[in-house]
């Protein structure tokens, strides 16, 4: 295929993979007033968030929807990526890949699920700060705009052990590789983990950080378990 075919199908790809936010987006948009009623309940206070602007409401209500979709939508979107890539691919490496894919789901998904879990507590550490002079007024946009960056961030950041598999796989890296770089690698994850979560917290990249060692350490088996 030339350039430009590549072009065309990567276009085709990316349009497809768009198109598939609308259904979960509307949906989002439907039950936006759960869902940020969910996503608030680990704020250590019960006040209500605080709308600066006219539009607001609207905006942070369309931004659920967004990550809402983009959630729902992401078994297409690994699909897509897939089917743009496998045909650069020899057939030994499209079968060793191939289970991996559905696996990314999986991951992406307990991205999500930790990051929700250490809200509380990122959340807690930062009120803890307030004093007689100094209270917290939080805005709803901050707020929605710190947890989706920290879900997001926690999403994708899982798939890290499937990369590394699959770079295995294509024979790019090994497991006497990564064992050799080892102490590179923890100060890479140290330094990634503190710029890409949200927030002056210790929290989140502190957990950020065990999960991505713990994760580079279970890539490092899997990939000597599969001959690399």
């Amino acid at each position: 295929m030339s350039w430009v075919g590549h072009l065309v199908e990567l276009r085709n790809r990316l349009t497809v993979a768009a198109f598939s936010l609308i259904p979960g987006s509307i949906l989002g948009f439907l039950f936006s007033g759960q869902i940020i009623h969910f996503l608030r309940s680990p704020l250590p206070t019960s006040d209500p968030l605080e709308a600066l602007g006219l539009t607001d409401a609207l905006m942070i209500q369309l931004q659920v929807a967004l990550i809402t979709g983009v959630i729902l939508a992401m078994p297409v979107i690994l699909y897509e990526f897939w089917a743009f890539i496998s045909p650069g691919l020899t057939p030994s490496e499209r079968s060793a890949a191939r289970p991996w894919v559905p696996l990314a789901m999986a991951f992406f998904a307990l991205g999500v699920g930790v990051a929700y879990f250490i809200l509380p507590y990122a959340t807690g550490f930062l009120f803890t700060f307030q004093s007689k002079d100094i209270h917290i007024l939080l805005t709803a946009d901050a707020y929605f705009g710190f947890v989706t960056t920290l879900f997001l961030a926690f999403g994708l950041i899982m798939e890290f052990p499937i990369v590394l598999v699959l770079l295995s796989k294509v024979g790019i890296i090994t497991s006497k590789w990564l064992r050799k770089n080892r102490r590179g690698a923890i100060l890479g994850i140290v330094v990634v983990s503190n710029l890409i979560t949200p927030g002056a917290d210790f929290v989140s990249p502190m957990v950020m950080s065990v999960v991505l060692y713990g994760l580079f350490e279970a890539s490092i088996v899997m990939i000597r378990l599969g001959g690399k």
